[in-house]
């Protein structure tokens, strides 16, 4: 029987990995959901529909203290920097887990100690996160320049997929990307194949630790 991890794992490849990409194969998923009714912002004024027409435009949902989100930081302000002008916009949604991920001060400070000059909204009611019907982080939603969701990602890893992803919006839009992708290494992780997963201290949800007690 799989335990809850590997399955969330086998879940995130089955639902974010795997397909061809090119714009022929993907496919429109459904339209992009208003960003109204949630902050504040952080490296932004707020943003609409309107502000975003004719750019390619990704969505992540995050939390400052999720091991598995910090790791896809440096790939997303690599591609704000790379894609940026020529028609990216990344959003960090920052959906909290727990009730101290709430405060705007300490996302500002994580956004700040992790080097995020992209727009970050606060989302502490979940209202994007149900827009979207999204259950896990971190989660990547992939929109074109008209607004349409044409490809999701859940879970770390897959970067230059991903990245793909982006050049080939941007491609479709008209717009020009750079001539070499960003592709930055992907850590090396202490055991090969395998991912960190969360751990919750408390009897009800303690898992991963060495000890049999």
């Amino acid at each position: 029987m799989l335990r809850p991890m590997m399955l969330r794992k086998k879940l995130a490849e089955f639902l974010g990995r795997g397909r061809r990409v090119d714009a022929a194969t993907l496919l429109v998923e459904g339209r992009m959901p208003a960003l109204d009714s949630a902050g504040p912002w952080l490296n932004s004024a707020p943003l609409a529909a309107a502000d975003l027409a004719g750019r390619v435009v990704l969505i992540d949902f995050w939390t400052y203290s999720c091991i598995n989100c910090l790791r896809t930081l440096p790939h997303l302000q690599a591609w704000h920097e790379a894609y940026g002008k020529t028609g990216l916009t990344i959003i960090g949604v920052h959906t909290p887990e727990f009730d101290f991920e709430k405060e705007t001060i300490n996302v500002q400070r994580a956004a700040e100690r992790h080097g995020l000059t992209y727009p970050i909204v606060l989302d502490n009611d979940y209202v994007l996160w149900n827009r979207y019907r999204n259950r896990c982080w971190p989660a990547h939603y992939f929109i074109d320049a008209g607004g349409n969701i044409r490809y999701r990602h859940f879970g770390e890893g897959d970067y230059a997929h991903s990245e793909e992803i982006i050049r080939t919006l941007l491609a479709e839009a008209g717009k020009i990307p750079p001539a070499e992708p960003v592709h930055l290494a992907e850590p090396t992780l202490a055991c090969a194949g395998q991912l960190t997963p969360e751990t919750y201290l408390g009897f009800d949800r303690v898992e991963y630790l060495g000890s049999p007690e």
